[in-house]
């Protein structure tokens, strides 16, 4: 009777543990594809990283030190809002490594001439020097960089191997 009772649940159970196992394999093949969009949303200090629609991964962040608005000169300390692209990863950042957003765009350089303004340049998603552990969920982010996106050196681990250059970067208020 055991084994009766044995072969009926490992025949129940087998299909079920092989599609569990065939689901995990396309996760996996699926976490290494890479993403095509990436929204930042200043007023959550969110960064989430999308595939297609689907969100892949989200992460808690800092931004520049006056982070209200759009970044409009050089040295205002504010993180850029619009739609951008990841144009270069530089592996030798000073920040561990660091992806760069495509600001200024031709729209920010003719604003900021019309003003009689340096719209500034640079603009990174970068690691947090010495620190590798997420921001805690219930911990207040102190934003402290010249306009960039700050995340642990963990995490930009993770975003470089997930983001290529010529993502989309899309950053709201």
């Amino acid at each position: 009777m055991l084994r009766l009772v044995a072969a009926i649940l490992s025949a129940s159970l087998l299909p079920a543990l092989a599609a569990d196992t065939q689901i995990g394999a396309q996760n996996e093949l699926r976490a290494e594809a890479p993403v095509d969009l990436i929204i930042i949303e200043k007023s959550n200090r969110e960064m989430t990283l999308y595939r297609d629609g689907a969100v892949v991964q989200s992460y808690r962040i800092a931004l520049g030190f006056a982070p209200s608005g759009d970044k409009k000169r050089e040295g205002d300390g504010k993180t850029p809002e619009g739609r951008y692209k990841i144009d270069f990863k530089n592996p030798n950042s000073q920040f561990h490594l660091s992806l760069r957003i495509s600001y200024p765009d031709t729209d920010d350089r003719a604003a900021a001439k019309a003003r009689g303004d340096d719209p500034g340049g640079d603009i990174f998603i970068h690691g947090t020097p010495g620190m590798r552990t997420p921001y805690a969920a219930s911990a207040r982010i102190r934003d402290w960089t010249h306009g960039c996106i700050a995340v642990t050196e963990n995490e930009i681990e993770e975003i470089w191997r997930l983001v290529p250059v010529g993502a989309t970067v899309e950053i709201r208020q």
